[in-house]
């Protein structure tokens, strides 16, 4: 019995979150804002849906978990950019490795103080240290500094969506006139969403927003390990 609910599970839930992306990426193209984005309306409306039909996060993390395996591919497709703009990164290395880290420094550090204003756990700490990359990096940052992957989740969307609101009133009102520095603005601040939002304004000014955000994920990942031995907040 148990094992047929976890059939109907899986194949409710998988397919209201697979038809709610569909309508929201359509609604997207046709009205492209950072309020549009479909990480921003699929979650909403799925968080309703749990209430509406009392249902718990478990039963539809259960039933989604297939999804979720998809990050893994989606984490080796990240080369693709990479390999693109191959000929940006020999020639801006220097300043892309300062943004980079620095950005990567700061979002730690604010990570931290946010934390000790509001007296969270060590668990909600460590799951929120990594908010300010790309999804499946952070979940493997959040995994492997003792954090919760799912809780991560919900704070990197979050922090993308604030981030993609303010990244561009920055844009607009900011002395930033070269494509390299808005571009980290915007990947550095709101990862994907971010990405795609610069995208939107300029392609070229994506691109290199796409670029800061995956190396800012690569840097995350390769130094998580030894922020899980600086033990925040153990």
């Amino acid at each position: 019995m148990a094992h047929a609910e976890g059939f109907v599970d899986a194949l409710l839930w998988s397919a209201a979150t697979i038809a709610l992306y569909a309508v929201a990426r359509a609604l997207h193209r046709r009205r492209a804002a950072w309020w549009s984005s479909p990480m921003v309306g699929v979650p909403l409306v799925l968080a309703l849906l749990l209430l509406a039909s009392h249902a718990s996060y478990g039963r539809y993390i259960a039933g989604t978990r297939w999804l979720i395996t998809l990050l893994g591919p989606a984490i080796v497709s990240f080369a693709v950019p990479i390999h693109a703009q191959r000929a940006r990164i020999r020639r801006y290395w220097p300043v892309l490795a300062i943004a980079v880290v620095v950005g990567s420094a700061t979002a730690i550090a604010s990570s931290v103080l946010l934390s000790s204003l509001l007296g969270l756990d060590v668990g909600l700490r460590l799951s929120l240290l990594p908010r300010s990359i790309s999804t499946p990096f952070a979940m493997i940052v959040s995994r492997q500094v003792g954090g919760e992957p799912n809780v991560t989740a919900v704070l990197v969307v979050l922090t993308g969506v604030v981030g993609a609101a303010i990244g561009e009133v920055l844009l607009a009102v900011l002395p930033l006139r070269d494509v390299l520095s808005r571009g980290a603005l915007m990947g550095m601040g709101a990862h994907a969403i971010g990405s795609a939002r610069a995208h939107h304004i300029d392609p070229e000014l994506g691109a290199m927003a796409g670029l800061v955000m995956v190396l800012a994920g690569l840097v995350n990942v390769l130094a998580a390990p030894w922020i899980a031995r600086w033990g925040i907040g153990r």
